[in-house]
């Protein structure tokens, strides 16, 4: 039989909490498109920019530091 994982309410929190973000850089993105605003769709690019490099950087700090690190 396999053992079923049950998952963290804070993990599902967090996770929905990305999608639904995400979800709105994408209606931002897509209004500022259909109305031409170029000032809105550069704003809606840095924005899905900056939650990439957000998610990219944040499993970094929960690691543990290394000896090299602390040099």
């Amino acid at each position: 039989m396999r053992s079923i994982q049950r998952m963290n309410p804070l993990l599902i929190i967090s996770r929905l909490l990305i999608i639904v973000f995400f979800a709105l850089i994408s209606y931002g993105l897509t209004g500022s498109i259909a109305v031409k605003s170029t000032l809105g769709t550069i704003l809606a690019i840095i924005s899905l920019g900056a939650a990439i490099v957000f998610l990219y950087l944040l499993p970094k700090l929960y690691q543990q530091p290394t000896e090299e690190d602390q040099l």
